[in-house]
């Protein structure tokens, strides 16, 4: 079989301004990267404003298994099937980030026949949105200990700065800054974020228009003065610096797919340590200009699309007409016990045990109103037996299924899931709602979330926590929605705990209040916020040869 890699370089991929015609951009919008790349100018967003929307598609999965189960390639994949079956259809993504590139997963555009591309640029530095994330990012904290240096007019108390320094890359967390002397600073503790979990990035994806980008930035709170009072970017002056860097990164950058679909890449923030979102212009952006628009929210749907529900669509105004659940035999069987090594011999019984695990995101996603579709994600090892013990589950639950073997077959793999879509956004219209009210407490949010989507008994919180979450409610934060950090593997805050696990407790260990985004992140289990590398990362077998040609990204 080829490589993602080979199959993306044997592509024939279509000049931009021939994507750019397709979606319906006019040629004065498009501010071309090169032959295959582009961004899309804000005028765009003037001419298209009073045409209706589009339907609003969510691609999101069950628990995976270390080695990810194909989310995106699905959603590539539905994508061009969607084109094929005669609907204009806009796909709208993430961008990848560096971190997992050189860390694990090695690419995240697809894969088999459903890429995005060009893959290469995709994958690394693309339109260099997420460096110029890091520079506003790091910017401000440049500016916060600079301000601490030069006399600290803001009473700073260095021992409560709650902004850190980013990187996309999987690095160091804790540091020491300010070292070497009186005249290289004041010394204090930091840390490093990975930048796709940054309250930058967070803002970024979530700003209407570069007005909202700048009044967001400066609400960031970077620290605490010795009263106990927030200081934010605006009081250090740092979010109109911030927002120059970032003025080109907001608009939203054009690419295609294999099958020469257009897609929108823009944002890139994880779903177990951030919202897990693509950015809310090129969604809006795509719903203007297609009828179909499929997007995705990243790990499973008790993460990424719960995410999506509870934070971007109730903060956007944007209203879903269906889920779209990807599930595969061996991520079930992982659910069911079956080691990772394993997972390719068959094994029906494993299999069944794990389907409680698809129940509870089926029944999850209902909760908001949305109809669902479960899209079997197909791999070569699969047995007829077990797809069939999947889709006679389904059947079970009420829950329409559909064969998808996009990976294989690129855009003719997914006719049948893109028709029983279309069939079944017609029949059957959505009535979303958040999953919780606004006026809730912060905690009443939080155990909502625990026992609704996660399947808890019960929420622990640490002292530090429960401070945080009073100072927060007290300040005016408690109207915010929660962005909840945990781990992608289980349902709860124990990746050991697979399956749909009952009876546990959640624990909170800490929060975070980002103002500028609108959320509180709530820090749970053991989850870090800097991913740390494997012992042998993807890193170590990426090379360039003397001919420039690219080796062992994929």
């Amino acid at each position: 079989m080829k490589s993602d890699l080979q199959i993306a370089k044997e592509a024939v991929m279509a000049p931009i301004s021939e994507i750019a015609e397709k979606a319906g951009f006019l040629a004065e919008e498009l501010e071309p990267y090169g032959k295959y790349k582009a961004k899309i100018d804000n005028s765009a967003y003037a001419r298209l404003a009073e045409k209706p929307d589009g339907k609003l598609i969510l691609v999101t999965a069950v628990n995976p298994t270390p080695a990810g189960e194909g989310k995106t390639t699905t959603a590539v994949g539905l994508a061009d099937a969607m084109s094929m079956i005669g609907c204009k259809t806009i796909l709208a993504l993430r961008e990848p980030s560096l971190g997992p590139v050189f860390g694990i997963k090695g690419g995240a555009a697809g894969g088999g026949y459903a890429q995005v591309v060009p893959m290469e640029d995709i994958n690394l530095h693309f339109t260099g949105d997420l460096h110029a994330i890091t520079a506003a990012n790091n910017l401000l904290c440049a500016l916060l200990d600079n301000h601490i240096f030069q006399g600290n007019a803001l009473r700073i108390d260095k021992e409560r700065v709650v902004f850190s320094r980013v990187l996309d890359m999987n690095d160091l967390h804790s540091i020491n800054v300010g070292l070497g002397g009186e005249k290289n600073g004041v010394p204090r503790p930091d840390s490093f974020m990975i930048t796709v979990a940054s309250e930058v990035m967070a803002i970024l994806c979530l700003a209407a228009d570069l007005a909202d980008l700048k009044e967001r930035l400066g609400k960031i709170i970077v620290a605490y003065d010795l009263d106990g009072k927030p200081v934010t970017a605006a009081d250090l002056q740092a979010h109109g610096a911030m927002a120059v860097l970032l003025k080109d990164a907001i608009n939203p950058n054009l690419v295609q797919t294999l099958g020469k679909t257009p897609c929108l890449m823009h944002g890139g923030p994880f779903a177990n340590i951030a919202h897990g979102c693509n950015s809310v212009r090129a969604t809006r952006l795509a719903l203007k200009a297609a009828d179909y628009v499929v997007t995705e929210a990243g790990f499973g749907a008790d993460l990424g699309a719960e995410k999506f529900m509870d934070i971007k669509c109730r903060l956007a105004g944007l209203s879903p007409d269906a889920v779209v659940l990807v599930a595969s035999v061996r991520a079930l069987k992982y659910n069911g016990g079956v080691a990772r090594e394993e997972l390719k011999i068959p094994n029906t019984d494993a299999l069944k045990a794990g389907l409680p695990n698809l129940a509870a995101h089926v029944e999850n996603m209902k909760r908001f109103g949305v109809p669902v579709l479960v899209a079997i994600n197909r791999f070569d090892t699969d047995s007829e037996d077990e797809l069939n013990v999947i889709k006679a589950f389904c059947a079970e639950l009420g829950a329409k299924c559909a064969l998808n073997e996009v990976f294989l077959k690129g855009g003719e793999g997914g006719i049948e899931m893109a028709e029983a879509l279309k069939a079944m956004i017609a029949s059957e219209p959505a009535d979303y709602h958040p999953l919780y009210a606004s006026e809730l407490s912060l905690t009443e949010k939080i155990e909502c979330v625990a026992k609704n989507i996660y399947g808890a008994a019960d929420v622990a919180y640490s002292d530090e926590a429960k401070a945080k979450l009073a100072d927060a409610e007290a300040a005016g934060y408690g109207s915010m929605p929660i962005c909840v950090a945990k781990t992608q593997y289980s349902l709860s805050d124990d990746a050991t705990k697979l399956c749909r696990p009952t009876g546990f407790t959640l624990n909170v260990r800490n929060i975070r209040v980002c103002a500028g985004a609108g959320f509180v992140v709530v820090l749970t289990g053991n989850i870090l916020t800097m991913p740390g590398l494997s012992k042998e990362p993807a890193a170590n077998r990426i090379d360039v040869d003397e001919a420039g040609e690219i080796v062992g990204l994929f």
